[in-house]
């Protein structure tokens, strides 16, 4: 994925490259990247080229309803990042196809250079952009005059500052050294005074009168009465927030992970009907969906346009239309449940026809937990689609396929204007799916739901949701079922990936969590986890992990994963590490040695896990739901 940037002389250049899927996860709308000798920001969805040559739009019902629930109607498309076609041949750097992919803007606009310690921004023409065309990554900025060197590389300065209201800007660094009352010419230098790199060895001077100051001041308690109030900054839309901000800016430094987080839907492609016909109606639905009779069907296969529809009447083919468009009108103004329709499918999986979206092939229940386990189902072939809504800074998101949709921080716009698509990507994979039986659940719950670990687990979540100012603070609790079931993901995503071939950040996990009668309107309770990898070629993944779930394997790994979480490395720290009610975490035993996985891989942040739940640790024993098979 082609990473563009557009010079002074309103010429556009190519700077780098990211994978598409980065750009929902890592580095999407408002993200910086970090490339060799500067940093860019991504752009918003005005600046973006969203045609069907460059841009293939994705069709998933049941996901674009939901983005639509989150966006509003206007948001009718779900379009892939742009990308060029493979180029054949000679390599031209100066063609149209090769700047083609997602904008960015050199941001923090300030630089810093090494050799006089200059700080000054791009503004102040002191700085010229060179980049070679045959070498993109190249790209940098030189200081023109400077009396140390000749013409020397420059670097990004690497303080920022954001509020929790999603704003960005660059470090208000005249400001900041002249106590907001700056000089008539300042001229700005970064004096660095230890080899640490540290805040307190790091001193910002003005030449013009001597003002000087710690970067240390900047931070803290003290940055509070130093800086400024947020100026609603949204440097990815280049414009500022109509409704302002009231909120103080916080100092952070360049490339932490809390400038950005995304809020991304995802959901499994659950094919529409069980018919064949329903099934490939669907999946050609960003071409079907323009037909309003049977003479369009007949146009449509005069041009030899209907694929593998060819094969059925036009007739049959008008009728799949209609019954398509009418599940999509009686479900409109609706919040899109996307977990439920994966559930059900899931659990009967000799109900579902086999498709190239999705095949599954139940087997018998490892024999060791049959009083536990209710099902076991192979998820051979499967689409896993993701949608980009949003994001925030500072306070992450909570998980978006939660049922309560909590939303923590603000979220935001990716646009100036109401967004008419969301960016999108889908990937094909396989799984293994666990279902547990709904009686054992009952059974532990009821002789853990009047201890204190359940209160604190409560109380936990309502601490961590106050210190963020978030309210009601009952809200979004997901109980002690999110809790055990998470936790059982996660030591079996952590064996798994020793075996299955693919790295621990490429195995993912999905929960599907809900009590009996939590909601009035969903009242069938759901317990069971899929863990699954997925990859973006054509064809998928290659069956490494789907061949652990037969029965033998399968016990085999789950007695390995729950021996493994009766000891952990920071035993017996981590077995008495309590749910916080400090706000800070919302986890029990857990930690890196035992619990935790990569952030692509856990779809709550490392948040409500405790393997005491689990297995009896050398804290305590009376919590364990696998105790009688350890």
């Amino acid at each position: 994925m082609t990473l563009t940037s557009r010079s002074a002389e309103n010429q556009d250049r190519k700077v780098g490259s990211v994978r598409p899927s980065q750009l929902m996860f890592s580095y999407g709308v408002g993200a910086i990247v970090d490339l060799p000798y500067l940093s860019v920001l991504v752009m918003g969805l005005d600046d973006w080229q969203a045609n069907a040559e460059v841009s293939p739009a994705i069709t998933e019902e049941r996901l674009l309803r939901a983005v639509q629930w989150e966006l509003g109607e206007q948001a009718s498309r779900l379009i892939t990042p742009p990308a060029a076609a493979d180029s054949v041949g000679y390599f031209d750097p100066f063609s149209a196809s090769n700047l083609v992919g997602a904008p960015v803007a050199t941001f923090p606009r300030w630089m810093v250079c090494p050799r006089c310690q200059l700080l000054a921004p791009l503004s102040s023409t002191l700085f010229e952009l060179q980049s070679e065309p045959f070498r993109p990554e190249q790209a940098r900025y030189i200081h023109k005059n400077c009396n140390k060197a000749i013409r020397p590389t420059v670097v990004p300065a690497r303080f920022l500052v954001a509020c929790e209201n999603g704003h960005l800007d660059d470090f208000p660094w005249i400001d900041f050294v002249h106590n907001g009352n700056p000089c008539g010419s300042p001229l700005l230098r970064l004096i660095e005074y230890g080899p640490g790199g540290e805040a307190r060895e790091l001193e910002v001077r003005c030449d013009n009168c001597g003002a000087v100051r710690r970067m240390s001041e900047a931070f803290g308690e003290r940055g509070k009465v130093t800086l400024p109030l947020c100026r609603g900054r949204r440097p990815h839309l280049r414009d500022f927030d109509e409704s302002g901000c009231d909120k103080q800016v916080r100092t952070l430094l360049l490339g932490t992970s809390n400038i950005w987080f995304p809020e991304v839907l995802t959901t499994l492609a659950i094919p529409a009907g069980s018919a064949r016909l329903d099934q490939l109606v669907d999946q050609q639905w960003v071409r079907m969906q323009s037909i309003q009779n049977v003479q369009n069907v007949a146009l449509l296969r005069q041009f030899g346009q209907l694929g593998d529809l060819m094969e059925y009447e036009d007739d049959a083919i008008w009728q799949a239309v209609q019954r398509r468009r009418h599940r999509q009108d009686t479900s409109e103004g609706e919040p899109m449940d996307l977990k439920t329709p994966e559930w059900n499918i899931l659990c009967n999986p000799e109900r579902q026809r086999s498709s190239e979206d999705l095949r599954l092939r139940r087997v018998s229940v490892p024999s060791d937990f049959e009083g536990l386990i209710e099902k076991v189902v192979l998820v051979e072939r499967m689409r896993e689609v993701r949608a980009l809504i949003g994001f925030t800074r500072i306070i992450a998101p909570e998980d978006f396929e939660d049922e309560s949709r909590t939303k923590v921080g603000k979220r935001v716009p990716m646009s100036r204007r109401n967004p008419t698509w969301a960016p999108a990507t889908d990937v094909r994979g396989e799984g293994i799916f666990v279902q547990f039986r709904e009686a054992a659940l009952q059974q532990w719950f009821g002789r853990v739901q009047m201890s204190e670990f359940a209160d604190k687990y409560l109380e936990a979540h309502r601490r961590w949701r106050r210190v963020r100012g978030i309210q009601p603070e009952e809200e979004g609790y997901p109980g002690l079922r999110y809790v055990l079931l998470h936790s059982f993901a996660h030591i079996l995503m952590r064996q798994v990936a020793l075996e299955c071939g693919y790295t621990a950040a490429s195995v993912r996990e999905r929960i599907y969590s809900r009590a009996p009668n939590q909601f009035p309107e969903r009242p069938e309770p759901m317990a069971g986890v899929l863990i699954y990898t997925a990859a973006p070629d054509s064809e998928g993944t290659l069956g490494g992990l789907v061949a652990l779930g037969e029965p033998d394997d399968l016990g085999r790994l789950i007695q390995s994963a729950l021996r493994d979480a009766q000891l952990c490395a920071s035993d017996p720290l981590c077995s008495e590490h309590p749910p916080s009610f400090d706000g800070i975490t919302l986890h029990g035993a857990a930690c890196h040695a035992c619990l935790f996985a990569p952030e692509t891989s856990c779809e709550r942040g490392n948040r409500y896990l405790d393997r005491s739940v689990l297995v009896p640790t050398v804290e305590r024993d009376d919590l364990a739901f696998f105790a009688s098979e350890t």
